[in-house]
């Protein structure tokens, strides 16, 4: 089955980075495309970023110019390198896959369980 494993969470100062990483199992990942959304309490869910599997990028208008998302065919992991963050940018990030799993043709979109980053000083 698929699996998309967040990691790089946490509490970092307002002016800070963090580099968050999902790695994925049992889906075509270079086939994939990928995305990182968050949520904040109360808040729906929003595209942080995404990148096609031929590499095109796109960003909230928030984020535009703080932070860069990547991705390793090899290693099968989507990274999400931020800077500049700020208190609005607390929030739970999650991964986000939509591709087909190995050994079937459907298309579906695939989630992570998500990981916390508080920005607070």
């Amino acid at each position: 089955h698929v699996q998309l494993v967040e990691s790089g969470g946490g509490f970092v100062q307002p002016g800070g980075s963090l580099r968050l990483s999902c790695a994925t199992s049992g889906i075509i990942f270079r086939s994939s495309d990928m995305e990182w959304y968050r949520q904040a309490p109360g808040k729906q869910r929003e595209l942080v970023a995404g990148i096609t599997s031929g590499g095109t990028t796109n960003y909230g208008d928030s984020v535009k110019g703080r932070f860069t998302i990547s991705r390793d065919n090899y290693k099968k992991t989507v990274d999400l390198q931020m800077t500049s963050l700020k208190p609005k940018d607390t929030a739970v990030y999650l991964c986000s896959a939509r591709g087909a799993q190995y050994g079937r043709s459907m298309i579906r979109t695939y989630w992570g369980q998500g990981t916390q980053v508080t920005v607070s000083s």
